[in-house]
């Protein structure tokens, strides 16, 4: 099992409360009755989850790819890759999230 159960609930509740005050935020500056623009949320949420995953597999992947070079110092290079590849990841939601936002 990849998260404890506790662990996923204690993310969907900070997903879930971040989502709700930024909302909560954009309505009480909302003066005039059209509509509340959310592309804030949606840039939030795409960095938010793109950077919780990757921290969760750069831990795993990084003290597993740690282990490995310990007993085989010539595997480095593969290791470090796969740690890279997980960084793209966080990359890849900031990217959303600028394209989201302009």
């Amino acid at each position: 099992m990849l998260l404890k159960k506790k662990t996923t609930r204690i993310l969907g509740l900070l997903v879930i409360s971040v989502t709700l005050i930024i909302l909560a935020s954009n309505l009480a500056q909302a003066q005039d009755p059209e509509p509340v623009d959310l592309k804030p949320i949606g840039a939030a949420l795409a960095i938010g989850i793109a950077g919780a995953a990757a921290s969760i597999g750069m831990g795993m992947a990084g003290s597993a790819a740690i282990g490995a070079i310990v007993e085989k110092p010539d595997i480095f290079g593969k290791a470090f890759l796969f740690v890279v590849l997980i960084e793209a990841v966080a990359i890849y939601g900031l990217l959303v999230a600028i394209l989201i936002v302009f």
